[in-house]
């Protein structure tokens, strides 16, 4: 299930990826989970406040049962840690301003789903039918295309020492077109 949709400016509202109200334009709001959603995705859909709203109380009070973690706030986004792995979807759910999951708390799974979060407060309840509709391959499924796939974890990061010993290893065979 996605998160939020790091918005900012006419993306999702008035209000920027941090929740200061700011849109893009305040000293917080200018990460790149903001940069993001500044994608002209318009006014957020009608009654998507109170569909943002109401999901909010539903993660809360699912990740209130069952987290045996910390909890926190982080930008606007309620994190609840130590929830069991049959609670929620792939890494964690973000539910509204809510993000439930196990330990999956890095810097960038946080940028990533503060852009569900923003995603939540432009579509509302539509936001998991649309979703589901977009597919649950991630790599295609344009919520998480948004959120950033590296981010959200789905792309692999290439790590220089690792490159530096796999040209090694193919150096060392003795090809032929040196």
């Amino acid at each position: 299930m996605p998160a939020g949709s790091g918005a900012g400016g006419s993306g999702a509202g008035a209000s920027g990826a941090d929740g200061s109200g700011a849109g893009g334009s305040g000293a917080r709001g200018s990460g790149a989970a903001q940069r993001r959603t500044v994608s002209g995705r318009g006014r957020p859909w009608p009654l998507a406040r109170l569909g943002h709203l109401y999901a909010t109380c539903v993660g809360f009070v699912w990740g209130s049962i069952w987290s045996t973690g910390r909890v926190e706030r982080h930008r606007g986004l309620w994190i609840f840690r130590g929830m069991p792995r049959w609670s929620f979807g792939r890494g964690g759910s973000c539910v509204g301003s809510c993000y439930l999951t196990d330990r999956n708390t890095s810097p960038a799974v946080l940028r990533h789903e503060l852009v569900h979060r923003e995603q939540w407060r432009h579509y509302g309840l539509a936001l998991p039918l649309l979703y589901l509709l977009a597919g649950r391959d991630p790599l295609r499924n344009r919520f998480e295309i948004e959120a950033g796939l590296a981010d959200g974890g789905y792309l692999k990061r290439a790590r220089s020492g690792s490159a530096r010993v796999r040209r090694r290893a193919s150096d060392s065979s003795g090809s032929a077109d040196r």
